[in-house]
């Protein structure tokens, strides 16, 4: 299996300085960081170590699921998973993260609202990312959707 490679330029005092992270396997892109956007609730153009992790969750736990739905016998028509990672004061000084909440809603055929649940908790304990992240606190909001007819 491949190794996948990012990484970050840095400049400057934690406060005060900036950064680019660059994807450097895929060459998608460079994105700046800086600590102030980090911890702010907007995040003005820049992205932060939270929300590419959360991308990262949200690909791999799409993934998986989508693994696990067809193995039970469905059909995935769509996903939609969202990731929203957390960061807070972490009682030994410094910081944490605090917890990651996937949402998911799906159409898939085939399965019931119960065998998608079942399925849903499967893909998070199976996930890589997921497996990763096991000192952080990772809970499921999952969802059948039935698909609207055109």
């Amino acid at each position: 299996m491949p190794t996948r490679t990012a990484r970050t330029a840095w400049n400057g005092s934690l406060e005060a300085g900036e950064g680019q992270v660059e994807l450097t396997s895929s060459q998608l892109g460079t994105y700046d960081v800086s600590f102030p956007t980090r911890t702010s609730d907007t995040a003005n153009g820049f992205t932060s170590p939270e929300e590419l992790l959360g991308a990262a969750h949200s690909a791999c736990y799409a993934m998986q699921l989508s693994a696990v739905l067809t193995a039970a016998g469905g059909t995935v028509d769509a996903l939609d998973v969202q990731a929203d990672v957390s960061i807070g004061a972490d009682p030994a000084g410094g910081f944490m993260l605090t917890g990651i909440t996937l949402t998911v809603r799906g159409e898939v055929t085939g399965l019931d609202s119960d065998a998608f649940l079942a399925a849903a908790n499967e893909a998070k304990s199976g996930c890589p990312v997921s497996k990763a992240l096991t000192g952080v606190d990772i809970s499921l909001d999952a969802e059948l959707v039935v698909a609207q007819t055109v």
